[in-house]
């Protein structure tokens, strides 16, 4: 198994270090008045090699239900396009109301929303990219929004080109591979009226746009915050999907690395922004493997099967299918 400290080292060596594994974990104890808290654990996981399904996240100790294991910020996200305008256009975090001056453009919740997004954002200003967000706003898609943000990011030098490569990339069809290329030209016919010089946009190659879209379509994470308190939200195992909407996507590095399983041990949650905390649903014994439910657990075994063959590729093999439940 290799520990996370061993992981993030593996990532200073690659020049993503500013986005390369953001995850914090926070178990502050409880301390008596002028004595300094002791410094936050690190996450009781591992990330090693499974019989079966690649990579996957074990635990290094007890983990006990309802015990926070860690949290997650993203590497990229980016707002649906029907609420661009109502949510901050970095965390993703839901506004109380947007200004006519914000409505003109992309709001942001706080000054530091817009001063973390600040180097990026002035390369999407520059680029007129209606031609792309017309044509995925025609076809329903949503995972090209991130591609176009991770190129603008690394324009402008907050990420690596190739900070996404450790994720599993999706089994491509021809089709796709097609469509993605229609995209590619859009998106790349963009960056260049836009007079961004060829040296910044060498890496914008149509390998490149499709190597890391099939990694995005299998490893992003629908954002949805709930419409209760959270306190509320803590009482339940899961939130109730009626109380939730789809604020945009994201794609996280650890959370990445959890395996499916319809029947899981960990759930993952978004309580104010894009920022996740995976929770145990349950308690957890050292050397077990945390598994997160990729779809909606409340399916029948034959629709779930049919969209985790259709949409991850594989065919789900835990207890609950085995069992026909």
């Amino acid at each position: 198994m290799l520990p996370l400290g061993r992981l993030v080292s593996q990532f200073k060596n690659q020049k993503n270090l500013h986005f390369a594994f953001a995850f914090t974990f926070s178990t502050a104890t409880n301390h008596h008045d002028g004595v300094k808290l002791s410094p936050p654990s690190p996450p009781p996981i591992r990330v090693a090699l499974t019989e079966s399904a690649g990579r996957g996240v074990f635990a290094t100790r007890r983990i006990g239900a309802g015990d926070l294991v860690h949290t997650a910020h993203p590497l990229v996200s980016h707002p649906s396009l029907s609420a661009i305008h109502s949510v901050c256009y970095l965390c993703l975090r839901k506004l109380a109301f947007v200004t006519d001056s914000q409505a003109q453009s992309v709001p942001f919740c706080s000054e530091q929303c817009g001063e973390q997004a600040k180097v990026f954002y002035e390369v999407e200003r520059k680029v007129d990219s209606s031609a792309y967000d017309d044509y995925c706003r025609t076809r329903g898609l949503k995972y090209p929004l991130l591609v176009r943000r991770l190129a603008c990011m690394v324009i402008s030098g907050v990420a690596s080109s190739d900070c996404l490569d450790i994720l599993q990339p999706a089994r491509l069809s021809d089709y796709m591979i097609l469509e993605m290329e229609e995209e590619f030209g859009l998106l790349r016919s963009a960056f260049t009226k836009a007079n961004i010089m060829d040296g910044q946009i060498a890496f914008l190659t149509k390998q490149w746009y499709t190597s890391v879209l099939a990694r995005i379509r299998i490893n992003a994470f629908r954002i949805e915050l709930p419409g209760g308190l959270y306190e509320d939200l803590l009482k339940s195992a899961a939130a109730s999907v009626e109380a939730e909407d789809a604020v945009g996507n994201a794609v996280y590095m650890l959370p990445s690395f959890y395996n499916h399983d319809c029947d899981p041990n960990v759930h993952i949650i978004w309580i104010e922004n894009a920022n996740a905390r995976l929770k145990a649903l349950r308690d957890i014994e050292a050397g077990e493997e945390l598994r997160i439910c990729y779809i909606d657990a409340s399916m029948d075994r034959d629709a779930r099967q049919t969209l985790l063959c259709e949409g991850f590729g594989f065919q789900c093999c835990c207890l609950r299918c085995l069992s026909g439940d």
